[in-house]
């Protein structure tokens, strides 16, 4: 089926700014909040949110195959059930809808007041309900910085890490959007001058850039997929921080991974951009170090060229940018990591997400932590306002934007913008 939604020449009827992560060639799918208090799933071209469930009511998704409240939900999980084909013939027919040429909603003035929104009517809202996460460690630079860091820099890759896309599983229930603000966690952490642990508020935390991707339901249980088919079961991806509490981590990750550290808090950007609208963006990766087995072995191009940023805000200043990187980086690519996830017949769900691990390139300006930015605290960060950082203070906000561009097209995920607040007060709550 032709991706007729990615014509790099179409225009469309509604405004899109010159830079815009959002042309008609995006067409993003989230989950949003109307001014009439009404929850439903939608797209967005430009600085315009589009209505899915209206656009299905008043007929203009005609011929296709769609059951009448797929987008009256609160989630995208059944839309993405659905599989690539639909995915694609919905894209192709929103592409049409707002063409430049095409007059039927331009000129219907009713039909426009109900399926049209501005940003500031809206609520962007988590686009899935995510059953299961998965966080990979699969940047090499990454990996190889924080080896060096806590061990040496001759083994700072563990003996399995360029055999196999490691990860671990992590907590679903506190993966929220972007613009809810998390607090401070709570936890043991070990003091280097003593041999008992202590509790009381993380001292280091952390980001930690990622990109995530979203699958549908993929396989039963004991059925693997297979690489080069992969990507068929990728819905799409959002930008991803990661947020970490690096001493909590670093005295209780041995021996079973990451916990509390980790699962306080993790923020999505709101949009869901398509594997499709990227296929343009396709590229090589890195190549192997060493040979890989085979059920990790594929064909073709499997990297993806997004450029990557993330700035810091302190309250009441300017952000700084800290970083500038490239999930094309990536060692382990997305293929490789859902062909290792399901190679022991783990099943895969639709709505399940998978970080990619924190995103790191080979400079320093381009370290995708706070933990390799100011390695470790040694070499601290000065902020627009004179202030400096080692790790994130109460009430700065991360900010991670990310974007494609190739050919005069740029193809956007927006924002994922948290602020950290202080420990968690109940008193406050009441």
């Amino acid at each position: 089926m032709p991706l007729s939604a990615n014509n790099p020449d179409r225009s469309s009827w509604l405004h899109v700014s010159k830079n815009s992560d959002f042309p008609i060639q995006n067409i993003p799918f989230g989950v949003f909040l109307t001014r009439d208090d009404i929850i439903t799933i939608g797209t967005r071209i430009g600085d315009t949110a589009i209505d899915l469930g209206a656009l299905h009511q008043l007929g203009y998704f005609e011929g296709i195959p769609l059951t009448d409240d797929i987008f009256l939900q609160d989630t995208l999980n059944d839309f993405i059930a659905d599989g690539r084909k639909t995915w694609r013939l919905v894209r192709n027919r929103i592409a049409e809808i707002f063409d430049s040429n095409n007059t039927k909603l331009k000129n219907n003035l009713k039909h426009k007041e109900i399926v049209c929104f501005r940003l500031d009517e809206i609520e962007m809202q988590l686009p899935v309900q995510i059953g299961d996460y998965t966080d990979f460690y699969s940047s090499i630079e990454h990996a190889k910085n924080v080896g060096t860091m806590f061990r040496d820099p001759e083994n700072a890759l563990m003996p399995n890490w360029l055999h196999i896309p490691v990860g671990y599983h992590g907590r679903s229930s506190s993966i929220i959007p972007s613009g809810i603000p998390v607090h401070r966690p709570q936890g043991q952490t070990m003091p280097a001058d003593s041999d008992t642990p202590v509790f009381g508020p993380s001292k280091l935390v952390d980001f930690e850039l990622e990109m995530a991707f979203i699958t549908t339901d993929a396989n039963d249980l004991g059925e693997s997929i297979p690489v080069n088919e992969a990507e068929e079961y990728i819905f799409g991806l959002v930008l991803f921080n990661d947020w970490s509490a690096r001493d909590i981590q670093k005295w209780e990750y041995v021996p079973l991974g990451p916990f509390l550290a980790k699962s306080f808090a993790s923020s999505i950007s709101p949009w869901i951009v398509t594997l499709d609208a990227l296929e343009p963006f396709k590229i090589d990766g890195p190549k192997p170090i060493k040979p890989q087995l085979p059920y990790l072995q594929f064909k073709g191009k499997k990297s993806y060229d997004i450029n990557l940023e993330v700035s810091l805000k302190p309250k009441g200043a300017k952000e700084s940018i800290l970083s500038k990187t490239n999930f094309k980086y990536m060692y382990w690519n997305m293929s490789q990591q859902l062909a290792h996830h399901t190679i022991n017949g783990c099943p895969v769900n639709s709505g399940d997400m998978m970080g990619s691990g924190t995103i790191s390139g080979a400079t320093p300006d381009t370290y995708g932590s706070m933990l390799e930015l100011t390695w470790r605290g040694e070499k601290p960060i000065k902020m627009s306002d004179g202030t400096e950082r080692k790790f994130i203070n109460d009430n700065d906000t991360v900010i991670m934007r990310g974007y494609c561009e190739k050919d005069g097209t740029r193809i956007g995920f927006g924002e994922v913008s948290t602020q950290l607040l202080p420990i968690f007060n109940p008193k406050k709550k009441k």
